[in-house]
């Protein structure tokens, strides 16, 4: 993987899953009843450790994923942080006049020393030859969540606080930004080889919107993280960004791109033109298996595969997936790539 990134095609190409780490694994099911809450697996690093690797132990992926959220950064700036089952994260919605005094008088870095440990237990049990990736959500995506409590279907009360107050949102992104770079450059202090910056929510907004809130606080955390780190690969993945993931790898400086799974195979094709692309296989193809997995695998390896490429899924593997399709998936690939 970390030849891909530097530029160079693999045959077959490395493969990892978002989520792989997930519900969909027997195993991990019974390691998050034994932690008791979604924040205390991610917060143990026995448990995060855990679950980390066993995708990895059953499947032998090239990259192994941090297991953690991408809201234990709100949580760390003091923010109160839940989780309800069946229905997702719930925070308290920030009020404009918080957003100046956010973070202060807690210890951001202590909040997450679990985090670190997790990582640098995971480097030294993980296979030399497994590349781990360290992660953190985009500001804009991270904001969605504090600004509305919750997540939302078009992510509307965030865009409104954006257009009613955009100094407010330019100072929250802002504090986003400096603190995720902080929060990424720890970890890989603590032995990431790589880091990929999750933009979940980039596809809502307009051209000017995205420039503002998606692509300027991902380049202010990509050029925090190389001031430190300048040879640490990045992984922008701007899901839902359309006929705006031109130019995205250019104007943030992010490594490669993760395409989810509505971008034209003809336009991931363009975009390796400037390096490594991840992704894209639709995930509702690894769940039905079958003859829609055999052909989504294979329309990937033929458009993508002469090129850099990490092979992915467009978005993380849903709970239903049967473990014999991710079997399927990883054998097509290796055997084809």
């Amino acid at each position: 993987m970390m030849k891909v990134l530097g530029g160079e095609a693999a045959s077959p190409p490395p493969i990892w899953m978002m989520r792989q780490a997930g519900r969909y694994l027997p195993e991990y099911r019974e390691a998050r009843q034994r932690a008791g809450s979604f924040l205390d697996l991610c917060y143990n690093p026995d448990f995060a450790v855990e679950v980390t690797l066993q995708p990895i132990r059953r499947f032998g992926f090239d990259a192994s994923i941090l297991f953690s959220d991408i809201l234990v950064v709100p949580h760390a700036l003091g923010r109160d942080l839940s989780f309800v089952e069946g229905e997702g994260p719930r925070l308290v919605p920030i009020e404009t006049a918080e957003i100046a005094r956010l973070g202060e008088g807690g210890d951001f870095h202590a909040r997450l020393a679990p985090v670190y440990e997790t990582v640098s237990r995971l480097r030294r049990e993980l296979p030399a030859e497994t590349t781990l990736i360290g992660f953190c959500g985009a500001p804009w995506t991270v904001a969605t969540y504090m600004i509305a409590g919750r997540g939302t279907p078009d992510q509307a009360p965030a865009r409104l606080l954006g257009f009613r107050e955009p100094e407010a949102m330019a100072r929250l992104l802002g504090r986003l930004a400096e603190v995720s770079a902080e929060y990424l450059i720890r970890q890989i202090d603590a032995g990431a080889d790589v880091v990929q910056i999750f933009d979940s929510w980039a596809g809502v907004l307009d051209e000017a919107s995205f420039q503002a809130w998606c692509v300027e606080p991902v380049a202010e955390i990509v050029r925090r993280v190389r001031e430190k780190h300048p040879a640490t690969p990045i992984i922008g993945f701007p899901r839902g960004a359309g006929a705006l993931y031109a130019g995205y790898r250019e104007k943030t400086g992010v490594t490669a791109l993760g395409l989810d799974w509505s971008v034209p195979l003809t336009q991931a094709r363009a975009l390796q033109a400037g390096g490594a692309v991840q992704g894209n296989l639709d995930p509702l193809r690894l769940v039905a298996g079958g003859r829609a997995l055999d052909e989504g695998v294979d329309a990937i390896l033929e458009a993508l595969g002469g090129a850099p490429l990490i092979f992915n899924l467009g978005h993380g593997i849903t709970p239903e997936t049967p473990i014999a399709h991710v079997e399927r998936m990883v054998k097509r690939v290796r055997e084809r790539g």
